[in-house]
């Protein structure tokens, strides 16, 4: 591969060599946008960079001083970075690369590591290392399609990064380039156009599936110490202040960055479903009060449980269309409800899988059921939420009544709207507020003198038991003004949450 430098480029690639940039740093800093550049072995990368910057007749001795410099094992002949040195070097390009290549040996201090990478597009940028992380993907037993490679990376590449910019930014602005430091490629870009085939080659070419790379360098950690926050701290720095503190061009590290241990990350899988619940001493998620767990479990956890074995997830996301009282069955159709499952390490099931899922929850307890279980996407959990205070919603309660009643008693009840403050109940955990409800229709069922069951169609949002006693006159109109009576409810049944998602799915 022909490395598309052009002749304005020349003196920059020239500084930025004697600088102590590596050849990658230097076609970065050329805005080479070329992924295929990258992605070529150092040597030639090197080889050309150093051909490019020679003079014709020189470019034989030129190309082997310039490989041996930036070989991955130590040097015997390495390039003194000294500023007085490197100012005196204007004679001409062949000039330049005989000072960079033909110094003695170098002192314990000097090294062969980039001054801006820290040796990340270097040491880094090979297929040993893609190897190195390919093992360890395939230790942790994932299971994914295709992959994205991250790279977290220390702050001081930042600080360096700027300090070299600085350095060739005169000579950009001469050549009337309309570059700026904003046009330079990032060392993650470069290091994952180069990185990111390599590593899903040893992967074998296998939803989304991250592997992180992190790298740090003590050596330079006290570089960006006299920068808060470093990017933000870049952009507004003066060039006159920041030459205060830093050297231009960036001094030669006498060590490579350190890789971290590689990062895992598989992007959550959802699963959707509805759920019944049948028993009036199980709450909907874990019930703890002043730190102390008061059941033994949770309608959560009951679903979350097998999927979180099979998917072999790390954690878990619980939410559904409303909630009911740990005294509440939810009955009917059932409530909708979606799991997010975090860094699952098997992301595929089939038809068939799921059914056998759903019918593994069913099996773990009498307390709920599960239906329409199903893998969905995260837009599509944004269908549960939708207008949720506009859904509808049915209930059955039974009702106990002070005073004695008959039929005639409880035939008036008709639509009408109340006006609920917040319950005394919940208000340790939700905002005092005024809310205005409608309940859509009301029906009733006479048992005896003091109870009946009452059937409810309301807004979403209603609070039912407080509609029925009162709330101590938090709820305007309720039951008790309705019959003039004491009234309080025994029992309360969700019969159905009428929400179209997810998809219903045939047994």
């Amino acid at each position: 591969i022909m490395l598309p430098l052009k002749e304005k480029d020349r003196p920059i690639v020239k500084k930025l060599l004697e600088a102590g940039c590596c050849a990658r740093c230097v076609l970065r800093f050329c805005c080479l946008g070329v992924q295929s550049a990258y992605r070529q072995s150092y040597e030639d990368t090197a080889r050309e960079l150093c051909a490019f910057v020679s003079d014709k007749e020189n470019n034989g001795s030129q190309d082997a001083a310039v490989l041996e410099q930036h070989k991955e094992d130590p040097p015997s002949k390495k390039m003194k970075m000294d500023a007085a040195e490197t100012d005196v070097q204007s004679e001409g390009d062949s000039a330049v690369v005989a000072t960079v290549m033909e110094e003695g040996d170098a002192e314990p201090a000097d090294s062969d590591v980039c001054v801006v990478c820290l040796g990340v597009l270097q040491q880094f940028c090979d297929e040993a290392y893609a190897i190195k992380i390919s093992e360890v993907v395939k230790a942790k037993n994932y299971q994914f399609d295709t992959m994205v490679l991250s790279v977290s990376l220390p702050a001081q590449l930042s600080v360096r990064e700027h300090s070299c910019w600085l350095h060739v930014k005169k000579e950009v602005r001469e050549k009337s380039m309309c570059l700026d430091m904003d046009d330079v490629i990032q060392v993650k870009e470069a290091f994952k156009w180069t990185m990111q085939g390599l590593v899903s080659k040893e992967l074998g070419g296998i939803p989304v599936f991250e592997v992180g790379v992190g790298f740090t360098h003590p050596e330079t950690d006290s570089d960006c110490h006299f920068l808060m926050a470093v990017v933000k701290a870049l952009e507004k720095v003066s060039d006159e202040k920041f030459l205060k503190k830093f050297p231009c061009p960036p001094t030669r590290p006498a060590s490579k960055c350190i890789a971290q241990d590689v990062q895992c990350l598989h992007v959550s899988i959802f699963v959707a479903g509805r759920y019944n619940k049948f028993s009036r001493t199980l709450p909907q998620t874990p019930w703890v009060i002043d730190g102390e767990r008061r059941m033994e479990s949770s309608v959560e956890e009951l679903i979350a449980a097998p999927l979180l074995s099979s998917f072999r997830a790390e954690g878990f996301n619980f939410s559904s269309s409303g909630r009911e009282d740990v005294d509440v069955r939810t009955l009917g159709n059932g409530r909708p409800f979606a799991l997010e499952l975090l860094n699952p390490h098997r992301a595929k099931f089939n038809k068939a899988e799921v059914r056998q899922l759903q019918e593994t929850i069913n099996q773990s307890s009498d307390k709920i059921r599960v239906r329409d279980l199903q893998i969905v996407s995260r837009d599509a959990m944004g269908h549960m939420k939708e207008g949720e205070e506009d859904k509808t919603k049915s209930y059955t309660a039974l009702i106990w009544t002070q005073k004695a009643i008959n039929k005639d008693d409880i035939t008036f009840l008709e639509e009408t709207k109340v006006t609920q403050k917040t319950p005394l109940r919940v208000l340790h955990r939700r905002p005092l507020a005024v809310r205005e409800r409608v309940i859509h229709t009301m029906s009733t069922c006479f048992l005896d003198a003091h109870h009946f069951h009452l059937k409810l169609r309301t807004q979403a949002g209603t609070y039912i038991k407080e509609f029925v006693h009162g709330d101590f006159g938090r709820t305007k109109p309720n039951l008790c003004d309705l019959l003039k009576t004491e009234t309080d409810i025994l029992e309360l049944d969700v019969e159905s949450v009428d929400v179209d998602w997810p998809p219903s799915i045939p047994e």
